[in-house]
């Protein structure tokens, strides 16, 4: 596999033929909507095929991945343009390996709303071990606020990945309540009753593990918030389940700031059985333009959670998106526009913009006019991921968990599936 960033001349056609690969392929690695639309600064993923496979009559997907040796994940990530396993067709042509291969194992979790577009989940859900539904919610009595989620829990089972339930304190506005956070941790009785009805609900819908994402935690709850966890993990543990906690990214156990203050990663990471650093949103909607995981900062964070914390506990957040600001940016007053990757890069070219890349950062961007107005961009491509993926790497950490999958991103997935090996539940 390589890495090919676009120069000034270059056609598809051309990149392909140098390097003995089709451009129906490289556009469709790729996410190319358009092959003849390259920007100058674009990076491209370059995947050679080693083993092919025809498709006869009567073939399943299945079969051939028996007798191939592989297995049925494996040939749906190495051939993308098959959505559904039970339709391919006589002369299908289908990838069976890539001349580089992948190395060790990972774990990736990928979030998701329960409107995501089926069409996209079903392309990712070959690269996942686990997807997480966002989000259901509880009362103050401890009374589960349930969401239609049964039929992504039966496709994430169908294509390999485990369902994973998340709760939160989220309110119907969609910010956190740290009040509503505080009545549960400082009440055993309600989160006995909270409990109680998650399992049945894990047991309904066939989950497999809990995400608990409570953002802002008063700092006066961090104890007992830790406290509240190890007694989930004990309870989920004893009926084969496990927990997973949301981490604010902090770097260092003296952090300021309500975000911060009511995680303390040393006891959240003895009381839970997972981790995930949400190593994200640096950038952000009403902050200045900037990378929104710029890889210098997410290192930080890194370092320090692995002081605290077993490292094969450890996800490291990665976000699935860009942003879009209209400069000047004015605090206060600037919103950013949140836009998929695959948008960020047809976006440069629809402007004739050249894609930079920050060396510190490791994140791509660039500027452009519009209607007299000039734009900032910071996105994700496969160079900046293959750094973060280097980082998880280097501190041997348990994986990567994306916020979120609602976006289309098959470059990246083309990525991590031929750098390592994907863990899968079924």
């Amino acid at each position: 596999m390589e890495i090919y960033t676009v120069k000034e001349g270059d056609a598809l056609d051309r990149i392909a033929r140098n390097y003995n690969v089709s451009s129906y392929s490289l556009a469709l690695y790729n996410q190319l909507t358009d092959p003849d639309k390259i920007s100058v600064g674009q990076h491209l993923i370059i995947l050679k095929p080693d083993k092919t496979y025809y498709v006869k009559p009567g073939d399943t997907l299945a079969e051939i991945a028996a007798k191939e040796g592989t297995t049925l994940s494996r040939l749906l990530q190495t051939n993308p343009q098959i959505i559904n396993p039970d339709e391919i067709y006589p002369g299908q042509r289908i990838v069976i390996s890539f001349e580089d291969k992948p190395t060790g194992t990972m774990s990736i979790n990928g979030y998701a709303y329960p409107n995501i577009d089926r069409a996209i989940l079903k392309q990712t859900l070959p690269y996942l071990t686990y997807l997480t539904i966002f989000s259901y919610g509880f009362t103050p009595e401890g009374e589960l606020l349930k969401i239609n989620d049964s039929e992504l829990t039966a496709l994430a089972r169908r294509y390999g990945a485990g369902p994973v339930m998340l709760i939160s304190a989220l309110t119907e506005n969609g910010s956190f309540s740290n009040e509503l956070a505080s009545t549960l941790i400082d009440n055993e009785e309600t989160q006995d009753k909270l409990i109680e009805n998650i399992i049945e609900n894990m047991k309904e819908k066939g989950y497999i593990g809990l995400d608990m994402d409570f953002e802002f935690i008063y700092p006066e709850d961090s104890e007992n918030y830790a406290a509240m966890i190890e007694k989930f993990r004990s309870r989920l543990n004893d009926e084969g389940l496990f927990i997973i906690v949301a981490l604010a990214p902090k770097t260092s156990d003296t952090q300021t700031g309500l975000l911060y203050e009511g995680h303390n990663y040393q006891s959240l990471g003895a009381s839970s059985n997972v981790e995930l650093i949400m190593t994200y949103e640096w950038g952000y909607t009403y902050g200045p333009p900037m990378a929104v995981a710029p890889l210098n900062k997410v290192r930080e964070v890194v370092e320090y959670a692995v002081s605290e914390i077993n490292p094969n506990k450890i996800y490291m957040g990665m976000p699935n998106y860009g942003y879009d600001w209209t400069l000047p940016y004015v605090r206060g007053e600037s919103r950013a526009e949140s836009i998929s990757n695959v948008e960020a890069v047809e976006r440069a070219y629809r402007n004739n913009a050249e894609i930079m890349f920050d060396e510190l950062a490791q994140s791509p961007y660039y500027k452009y006019k519009k209607d007299g107005l000039m734009h900032e961009v910071w996105f994700e491509d496969a160079l900046s991921v293959y750094g973060k993926f280097n980082l998880a790497r280097e501190f041997k950490l348990a994986g990567l968990s994306y916020w979120n999958i609602m976006r289309p991103f098959l470059q990246n997935w083309m990525l991590i599936s031929n750098l390592t090996n994907i863990n899968k539940i079924y």
